[in-house]
């Protein structure tokens, strides 16, 4: 019996109808994918919620370096700096307690920056991408970050005031809880500018780079010293930092007034760095 050639099927054929399918059956897969994207339900609030405020908390407190930062670093420059003046008069405030509220200013301002700039940690390890596949909001995102960092940045507040309470430097207590809560909610400025930082520079400079930073800051807005020994042009750069108006809004109930400029100050600066980590977010995982 002969087989009309026209009926026989070629290898050649089948495999490019199998390959026509696949590639149909890929393009179906994705558009249906694209689909539940587009039509997935947006959680409450961007994504923020109280389980994931809490894992990324646990997560800080695990991390060592982290806690080195935030209890034992303000301690140690308490002892050194602090304790040498003990007894002293800064105008008319105690020159221990001027700087037991700088120094717990200065170990909030590590903790909450380097728990933000550990962000490039997780860039290096692909997480921000894997977020960026979730319905988590950008906003709610930092949000998170800077909640985490400030908590951090409590835990130093607390750290410094025991032990300046420990050693003898007493102050009113509505004055050191005022001081306190200043310096935590102030604490939020570094957060944001940590967040930043980890989203704009590689994962093993990003801490280094934000302490060298918070120490140039620091040094010149006058938290370590004050800023009557600087130049007049040094004092005139110096109110335009970020580390000048939260250190006269911590140090404001301690008494001798302070420069009403510095909320200004510290508002803009935290303008700046939300939306500095909100774009630099958004670069960062723009190729998911």
């Amino acid at each position: 019996m002969s087989v009309r050639p026209d009926t026989v099927a070629h290898p050649e054929s089948a495999a490019h109808t199998d390959s026509l399918t696949d590639t149909e059956t890929r393009t179906a897969a994705s558009a249906t994918f694209l689909t539940s994207l587009e039509n997935r339900r947006v959680p409450r609030l961007g994504g923020f919620s109280v389980t994931l405020l809490r894992l990324e908390l646990l997560r800080k407190l695990r991390n060592r370096r982290t806690l080195i930062f935030t209890m034992i670093m303000p301690a140690v420059f308490y002892l050194i700096f602090g304790l040498t003046n003990k007894g002293e008069m800064l105008g008319s405030t105690d020159a221990a307690l001027y700087i037991s509220v700088s120094l717990a200013t200065y170990g909030a301002m590590i903790a909450t920056t380097t728990g933000g700039a550990q962000v490039a940690i997780e860039r290096a390890l692909g997480w921000s991408r894997q977020l960026a596949l979730t319905p988590l909001h950008p906003a709610a995102y930092i949000l998170i970050k800077v909640i985490v960092s400030m908590a951090l940045g409590a835990v130093s507040v607390i750290v410094v005031f025991v032990l300046a309470a420990v050693t003898g430097v007493h102050a009113p207590l509505g004055t050191l809880m005022a001081s306190g809560l200043l310096v935590i909610l102030t604490s939020g400025v570094f957060a944001a500018f940590g967040v930043m930082l980890g989203y704009l520079l590689p994962a093993e400079n990003a801490i280094q780079v934000a302490s060298m930073v918070l120490g140039i800051l620091s040094l010149i807005g006058g938290l370590f010293v004050p800023l009557e020994i600087w130049p007049d042009t040094l004092q005139t750069i110096a109110r335009f930092t970020p580390a000048y108006g939260v250190g006269e809004i911590v140090r404001a109930p301690l008494g001798g007034g302070y420069d009403h400029w510095a909320i200004v100050s510290v508002i803009v600066w935290l303008g700046i760095f939300v939306a500095g980590s909100a774009w630099a977010l958004r670069r960062d995982t723009a190729r998911v």
